[in-house]
C-alpha cells in the first residue's frame, strides 16, 4: 500500500512538472502545444538511450533530457513563424505523433514496440525498497525548483511581456517588444521541463515504450491546468494532483460496476473524469486558483505614480 501511494505521489509530481511547462506557454504567452507528449517523449528516450546504450551518469541523462526538449521546442517553433498561430497547435500535435512513430519504426535505435528496458534508476539496487521514497523526494525537490522559476517568471517584468503577448501580440509588437524571440525562449523552456519530466519518469519506471506516449497524456494535462487555473503555477500544480486522484480513485469505482468489461470499465473511467472536470470548470470557470493579475499603479493628477 504504501509503494502504491509513493507512485501515485511521484507520478502526480512528474504530472505537475507537465502542467507547469504548459502553464508557462498556454497560461502565459497564449500558445498551444498539442505536442506535450511528443517532448516528453524526447526526453524519456534522450535519457534513457544515453544511460543504457552509452553507459553516462543519470544526471548526465538528465541533463540531455532537458537540451535536447529545449532544442525540439526551438525547432517546432521556428518551423511556424510563418503561420497563423493557430496552426502551431496543428504542428505540435503532428510533432508528437512523429516523435512516437519514430520510436515505434526506428528498431535500431529505440527498439520499436519492444521498448527500452533496464535504464537504471539512481541507487536503485542498494536502496532497495526505499527506492520509491527516495525518487519521490528527487521528484518533489525537482517540482519545487521549476515551481520558484515559473513563479518567477510569471511574476517578473518578462512574465509582463508574455501575458502582453497573449492579450494581443501585434500591441506588443508595437509597443517595442521582439514577440517571437519571447515566444521562442518561452517554448524553448517549457519543452526543457517536459523533457526533464520524461527523463525522470524512464528512469522511475525503468522502462518505456511508445505507446507510453500517447496524445492522451496531453490531453490529461490541458485538463489539469484547466481545472486547477490557467495562468497561475500554484493552480496547475494543484490541477495536476486533482487529476491524478481522479485517475486513481475513478479506476476503482468503475471495479465496483458489476457486469462491465474491461473495455467498458476503461471508457467509465475516461467519463467519470470528464464529468468531474466539467463540474470543477461549471462552479469555478477559472479554475480551483484562477489567474491573478495586480492591477495597474494609479496615476496622481500631477501625471506622476
Amino acid at each position: 500500500m504504501l509503494n502504491y501511494l509513493l507512485f501515485i505521489a511521484t507520478m502526480g509530481g512528474l504530472y505537475g512538472l507537465l502542467a507547469l511547462s504548459l502553464n508557462l506557454i498556454w497560461g502565459g504567452a497564449g500558445m498551444v502545444n498539442l505536442g506535450l507528449a511528443g517532448f516528453f517523449a524526447v526526453g524519456a528516450y534522450a535519457s534513457a538511450l544515453i544511460t543504457t546504450a552509452g553507459h553516462a551518469p543519470i544526471l548526465a541523462g538528465w541533463t540531455l533530457a532537458l537540451i535536447a526538449g529545449g532544442l525540439a521546442g526551438v525547432i517546432v517553433t521556428l518551423s511556424t513563424t510563418r503561420l497563423r498561430e493557430d496552426y502551431l497547435a496543428i504542428v505540435t500535435l503532428g510533432f508528437a505523433e512523429v516523435v512516437r512513430l519514430v520510436a515505434a519504426n526506428e528498431i535500431w535505435l529505440t527498439r520499436g514496440t519492444d521498448g527500452i528496458s533496464g535504464i537504471p534508476g539512481p541507487g536503485k539496487a542498494a536502496l532497495g525498497q526505499d527506492f520509491n521514497a527516495v525518487y519521490l523526494a528527487i521528484v518533489l525537490a525537482v517540482l519545487a525548483g521549476v515551481f520558484l522559476l515559473v513563479r518567477r517568471i510569471d511574476r517578473s517584468p518578462y512574465g509582463r511581456v508574455l501575458r502582453a503577448i497573449r492579450e494581443d501580440a501585434q500591441v506588443a509588437q508595437v509597443a517595442g517588444k521582439p514577440v517571437l524571440r519571447f515566444k521562442v525562449e518561452a517554448f524553448a523552456l517549457s519543452a526543457a521541463i517536459a523533457g526533464l519530466a520524461g527523463a525522470l519518469y524512464a528512469h522511475f519506471t525503468s522502462y518505456i515504450a511508445p505507446d507510453l506516449f500517447l496524445p492522451l497524456i496531453t490531453i490529461y494535462i490541458f485538463l489539469a491546468v484547466a481545472g486547477g487555473g490557467t495562468g497561475r503555477p500554484a493552480g496547475a500544480l494543484v490541477g495536476a494532483y486533482l487529476l491524478m486522484l481522479l485517475l486513481e480513485s475513478a479506476r476503482f469505482v468503475v471495479e465496483l460496476i458489476p457486469s462491465v468489461s474491461a473495455v467498458q470499465r476503461a471508457a467509465l473511467k475516461e467519463l467519470l473524469i470528464a464529468v468531474a472536470l466539467i463540474l470543477v470548470l461549471r462552479l469555478a470557470p477559472g479554475g480551483l486558483l484562477p489567474e491573478r493579475i495586480a492591477p495597474a499603479p494609479r496615476l496622481s493628477t500631477q501625471g506622476k505614480p
